[in-house]
């Protein structure tokens, strides 16, 4: 069965992708390594579950490369400093983050949902709607436009 879109991504191997990014950006905030040595370690597993390898390295070194940018940018929408924001929902909040605001051609409701579900299947039991209310306000924020379209 043939799951691409007709621009050729797969939405099963993104979903996957994210899945072990969340992954792979929680051991990399865990461990210090660098995101090379992080996505080294997850590269077999990816190849095994069919994910879209590519996108996964994307996420993981984007949120190593543009951390302190993507931190400064979630700050007016987090309740707490982001360093004591659970591990798990940091992670996702990098990640969704990232994309948001760098990979345009994602539809935020597919970033926000992704994020969300990550989160409820990795996280902490109400971790989900804390990434919800954060994510909703930051794509408010910086996807004003196609955000104001969809309603």
């Amino acid at each position: 069965m043939n799951r691409r879109r007709p621009d050729g991504i797969d939405p099963v191997a993104r979903s996957r992708a994210r899945r072990r990014a969340l992954q792979a950006v929680y051991a990399w905030q865990m461990s210090g390594s660098s995101a090379r040595d992080v996505i080294a370690q997850f590269a077999h597993e990816q190849a095994k579950e069919q994910a879209d390898l590519e996108y996964f390295e994307d996420l993981v070194r984007g949120v190593e490369q543009h951390c302190d940018d993507l931190d400064e940018a979630l700050k007016p929408f987090l309740d707490r400093d982001i360093d004591q924001v659970d591990a798990i929902e940091r992670a996702a909040l990098r990640i969704a983050a990232y994309e948001l605001r760098h990979r345009p051609d994602v539809p935020y409701r597919v970033v926000i949902n992704e994020a969300i579900e990550s989160v409820k299947r990795f996280g902490a039991e109400h971790g989900h709607t804390y990434v919800n209310g954060v994510l909703d306000h930051a794509a408010a924020a910086w996807r004003s436009v196609e955000v104001q379209s969809r309603k």
